[in-house]
């Protein structure tokens, strides 16, 4: 008996040892299972890829460490990238592969963006804030009157073939010359410490139709002059021309004091420099504003009709910088637009944050500066906001005057459900544009402009020159700022 006893002991002891080891077994395999699950999850799924002449040579250095630092891995052209950041126009070179391109990749330019930054169209474009130019040589006969009516103007000589500025008289300049064009020099330009200057504001185009802009207000890029501008010498133009070894602001004094011993940026510098002279910045800054929103609506009909060639209208944004001028009595003057303006701080080793801030800015606005990885590859985050981001109570607008709405037709009828539901083109771009204010980080938004309150309560007015789609756009802002000021 003792001997059948301790062998049905022991035979317990063995089934219950093989029991706790199946489900020791069991759990290993599922701690094994997530382990492996979080390890595929920590490989980074997204991936950036960069074009250019020059962007494996570091002038993109900023851009890769921006995505880096963000979780993406640089890969080549030919990989399935998300992001395809190029130095280079790539829409003739690389124009097969921009025909195939997918609504989850995005790239930095838009189709036909030369139409904004050639630098001849944009001079004779006749815009405000852009000074008087005549395109050569087909408006030398304009030109003649005009300096005969103004013979104390000066004027520049420029091409899009060469950089930088030359004064020139009348009679030496070669009215012949094809691609060049002859603009009036701005003589009486604001000095700082004696130093002539510019100011380069970035913004961001993120669609196209309907047309959304931001401008990026964390800071501006001052260039000043090598020398200082009086006496002025026409034959020197490190006195006058802004070029690429320019004088940086910290070694401006002025500007310096707060730059550089007080922590502050470029702009806030700029900004305290300008009320010690008596002036309210935010005045003048209005006319950049201004004078962006009239050059952007000038050309969104041939962009729109240009991108339309391509695939997906939503793969494409635009990060620019205006180079703007001013004179002495505070008057702002557009100069240039830069498709892709120098993002590299190798020759200014303190604009490194600057570039940093507007490449992050930049990302997190068109929605893909998110941090940490994704296990889809197909990143459907890209393709449409998440709910989280989103919802469709976010995007109503006009309580009041929806629940009376019998027709889609009436312009405010088509931001109510019913007819979003009916509307899924519409629907999409809401939501894109909810999520570009809600990720703008640095960003302030430029078109649609913004609104007082006032103007917000107005009620309705049609917008003159605006498509129809622009003024549903104009419309549903003004709907969510009577909702939230934030956006007004």
């Amino acid at each position: 008996m003792f001997g059948h006893s301790m062998l049905l002991r022991i035979s317990k002891y063995f089934l219950l040892t093989l029991f706790v080891l199946s489900v020791f077994l069991y759990l290993l395999k599922i701690e094994s299972r997530l382990v492996e699950k979080q390890s595929n999850n920590c490989v980074p799924q997204r991936k950036y890829a960069l074009y250019g002449r020059h962007a494996e040579e570091g002038i993109l250095q900023h851009v890769e460490e921006v995505m880096d630092s963000l979780g993406y891995s640089n890969t080549s052209i030919d990989d399935d990238w998300s992001l395809l950041w190029c130095h280079d126009y790539p829409f003739k070179k690389l124009k097969p592969r921009m025909m195939k391109i997918k609504p989850n990749q995005m790239v930095n330019h838009f189709p036909g963006s030369g139409y904004i930054t050639n630098k001849v169209n944009l001079a004779t474009s006749g815009l405000p804030y852009v000074p008087k130019a005549f395109k050569l040589p087909n408006q030398k006969g304009e030109f003649k009157d005009y300096a005969f009516k103004n013979p104390e103007k000066l004027f520049v000589i420029k091409s899009n073939n060469h950089r930088g500025i030359n004064i020139r008289k009348i009679t030496d300049v070669d009215l012949e010359v094809e691609g060049t064009f002859v603009q009036e020099f701005i003589d009486e330009p604001l000095l700082i410490d004696g130093y002539k200057f510019d100011i380069g504001v970035y913004i961001v185009i993120t669609s196209i139709d309907p047309l959304r802009a931001y401008l990026y207000d964390g800071d501006v890029l001052l260039r000043f002059c090598p020398e200082k501008y009086e006496p002025l010498d026409v034959n020197n133009t490190d006195k006058y021309v802004v070029h690429d070894n320019y004088r940086p602001v910290w070694e401006v004094a002025s500007l310096a004091k707060h730059f550089k011993n007080s922590g502050f940026g470029m702009k806030a510098s700029l900004d305290t420099y300008l009320k010690s002279q008596g002036k309210n910045p935010e005045e003048i800054w209005q006319q950049a504003y201004e004078a962006i929103r009239a050059i952007l609506l000038s050309k969104e009909q041939a962009l729109v009709t240009t991108t339309e060639a391509y695939p997906s209208k939503r793969s494409f944004f635009e990060l620019m910088r205006f180079d703007f001028a001013l004179d002495r009595y505070f008057r702002m003057y557009i100069m240039e637009a830069n498709m892709s303006p120098n993002l590299s701080s190798e020759h200014f080793p303190p604009n490194r944050l600057l570039y940093l801030q507007v490449i992050y800015s930049t990302l997190s606005l068109v929605g893909l500066g998110r941090r940490g990885h994704t296990d889809n590859t197909e990143m459907t985050w890209l393709q449409a906001p998440l709910e989280t981001e989103a919802a469709m109570k976010d995007i109503v607008v006009f309580p009041e005057i929806c629940g009376k709405c019998t027709s889609c037709n009436e312009q405010r009828c088509k931001l109510c459900l019913w007819c979003l539901d009916k509307n899924k083109e519409l629907k999409e771009t809401l939501f894109f544009a909810h999520r570009e204010f809600m990720n703008r980080h640095f960003y302030r938004r430029i078109i649609p402009p913004p609104l007082s309150e006032a103007e917000a309560k107005s009620g309705y007015e049609a917008i003159e020159g605006l498509t129809e789609i622009n003024q549903i756009m104009h419309e549903w802002i003004r709907g969510k700022c009577l909702l939230d000021k934030s956006w007004c």
